[in-house]
């Protein structure tokens, strides 16, 4: 099972390089993947940006119905400061790694700042 990162939606939505292999993990994937609600907002947020809110509705009509979004419990936002004073996360990063090991995910993320954890 998979949580997966913001920037992973966005390689694809903006055109990025790497959207083919985004794409590809996604669609081989299909059941087994969730997004936390950051990730949702985070999507909404850049794009609201971009002015591009017609992407948006594309985005939430085609990602919504095959993930789970999932939310961080209350009790658990403590660990995202954990992250950040051990690892060095932004919060974003931070809250993710929280909500990956509250739920028993893997994250996937082109990000590079998750190459140096060990999340246990």
């Amino acid at each position: 099972m998979y949580l997966i990162d913001t920037n992973i939606f966005l390689e694809i939505l903006l055109g990025q390089e790497k959207k083919e292999t985004a794409k590809q993990f996604l669609s081989s994937h299909q059941g087994e993947l969730f997004i936390t609600d950051f990730t949702l907002h985070s999507v909404g947020v850049v794009l609201f940006r971009l002015k591009r809110p017609e992407v948006f509705l594309e985005f939430i009509q085609d990602v919504l119905p095959n993930v789970e979004v999932i939310a961080l419990p209350e009790s658990e936002y403590e660990r995202v400061v954990e992250f950040h004073l051990k690892y060095g996360l932004d919060f974003d990063d931070a809250y993710q790694c929280a909500v990956a090991l509250s739920k028993g995910l893997t994250i996937v993320t082109m990000d590079e700042d998750f190459r140096r954890l060990r999340i246990r």
